[in-house]
């Protein structure tokens, strides 16, 4: 156990220096592509803003059961159900049928391999149930239908959402879902939250129609430019959507002087454009976001080439936003905030102060006392806790985690824990000692020997515990978990590499002495 090779050591002092040298790109501005890497600040060191979301989704559930509306009829011709009075009210679908067919109806709408009424293998239950009353069938989302509806919904959101802020270049940002309908941002370094909130708040649902001469509701939705105020009306038929955008970026017109966005169409997308394009030039084509006419300008030739622009009246970071919204893709469902809260830096800082303060005080402690109780062993355990700490902040850095107070916490705790490993082990060489073996060597060597199983065991099922912390926790607890995880990593290195061969040149320099632990 004592024994190292010349290559051991190498290996050993090699891979602390390099780990430890990470450090120094925490104070440093070097634009180098592995100085450059640091330890980012969580929301309660670095400041900035926690938004709660709610995703909405009773628009989604009029959707999902407007899409169930012609599938279904047709079924029921197939079927041959006849059916009277069919309409759509409070998210339902409601119509008339004979005695005659209730049962025929029964056996297809509860039939597994519909392909109207799905059914949800995870809940064991169908998207829809329906109720009959006096020959009316009354069909709706069931209750697991709308949970699977949120779900998806949430899942979607939490991407999108993800994607936007990330467009927006900030760093470290922390999105969880919480409960069944709720998401979690926390963002580090964001003071101003109003336009994350607003770029957030939009859900970003992008459509191409025509605007039409007839006046009349019928088949036609009244809507009144943004830009020039003007009304117009416009066709129900969608031309085209956002989901047939790849990609949207801000330029700025030089002709006409304004900030407009330029877009591409995928492949269906430039087909449909095209085909629309060419059979109504002289026709203005509306341009609808989340229900709000943006503008409205005049075809003045086809458009095949699957690229265009949209103008209205933008100001660059407005036509920029926009942008950033086409690229992310639209929400499934509205999202609204319904609590919010700004950190201030100073709060974070004061945290940073009492974290370090803390820190140093527990240190200088344990130094202390390793020296008191271990006279220059205890110096030995004291170097192996500086290379400690030296690692395990290089480790953070080279994954750029971020450091939160439940962080420094985990820290703080991993100089305990580090401690802890070098009692156990001189404790065990005083043991063997007071044995009279009469062998300094051979004491230490099963001093260390006999220790590795309960300081592996020790730090194993912490190990554990931190892993889970890491997987069901939320941020600040996935904070603590990552420190104290890589934290017992690098005291079992420095304990069993570090400390035990500085030990071994001693041991070895003093073979007849005696020496005192």
């Amino acid at each position: 156990m004592l024994n190292f090779s010349k290559i051991k050591i190498i290996l050993i002092y090699f891979s602390f220096i390099v780990i430890s040298l990470f450090c120094y790109s925490n104070f440093s501005d070097s634009k180098n592509i592995f100085l450059k890497k640091k330890i980012n600040l969580g929301l309660d060191l670095q400041g900035g803003s926690y938004l709660l979301l709610e995703v909405d989704s009773t628009p989604l559930q009029n959707r999902q059961i407007q899409s169930k509306v012609i599938p279904l009829k047709k079924k029921l011709i197939e079927k041959k159900i006849t059916y009277t009075n069919f309409k759509i009210k409070n998210n339902k679908i409601i119509f008339d049928i004979s005695q005659d067919d209730k049962e025929k109806f029964d056996n297809f709408f509860t039939d597994k391999n519909n392909d109207i009424n799905t059914f949800l293998d995870k809940y064991r239950s169908f998207e829809l149930e329906y109720n009959l009353v006096n020959n009316q069938i009354i069909i709706g989302l069931s209750k697991n239908g709308i949970i699977n509806l949120n779900t998806s919904a949430v899942d979607q959101s939490i991407e999108i959402v993800r994607k936007r802020i990330d467009e927006t270049g900030t760093k470290e940002p922390s999105i969880i879902k919480r409960g069944s309908n709720r998401i979690l941002v926390e963002l580090p370094g964001v003071k101003d939250p109003e336009r994350i909130k607003e770029l957030l708040g939009k859900t970003a649902q992008l459509s191409f129609r025509l605007v039409t001469d007839n006046k009349t509701e019928f088949g036609n939705e009244f809507f009144t430019l943004t830009d020039t105020q003007e009304k117009i009306s416009v066709s129900k038929r969608i031309i085209l959507t956002g989901d047939n955008l790849i990609d949207a970026n801000p330029k700025y017109d030089n002709i006409n002087q304004e900030p407009i966005v330029a877009f591409t169409l995928n492949r269906l997308g430039s087909q449909r454009f095209g085909q629309a394009t060419s059979k109504n030039i002289g026709k203005r084509i509306a341009i609808i976001l989340d229900n709000e006419a943006i503008s409205a300008p005049v075809i003045r030739d086809s458009i095949t080439g699957g690229q265009g622009t949209i103008s209205g009246n933008f100001t660059f970071q407005t036509a920029t936003d926009l942008a950033l919204l086409l690229r992310s893709g639209a929400l499934p469902a509205p999202l609204s905030v319904v609590e919010e809260r700004t950190v201030g830096p100073d709060l974070g800082q004061d945290s940073i102060d009492a974290g370090v303060l803390s820190l140093l005080i527990g240190f200088i402690l344990v130094i202390v006392f390793m020296i008191i109780k271990y006279r220059f062993f205890g110096l030995i355990a004291n170097i192996s806790l500086i290379s400690n700490l030296l690692m395990l902040i290089g480790f953070l850095t080279l994954l750029e985690a971020t450091l939160t107070l439940p962080g420094i916490a985990g820290i703080i705790l991993t100089v305990g824990m580090a401690v802890d490993a070098n009692v156990l082990i001189f404790e065990r060489i005083k043991e063997e000692l007071n044995k009279n073996i009469g062998n300094n060597i051979q004491a230490f060597d099963l001093g260390f020997k006999r220790s590795v199983i309960t300081i592996l065991d020790a730090n194993i099922t912490t190990l554990i515990a931190s892993i889970i912390l890491f997987i069901f926790g939320s941020g600040p607890v996935k904070g603590f978990a990552v420190t104290l995880s890589i934290g017992l990593i690098t005291t079992l290195f420095s304990a069993y590499f570090i400390s035990r061969h500085l030990t071994s040149i001693i041991v070895l320099k003093n073979k007849e002495k005696k020496l005192l632990i």
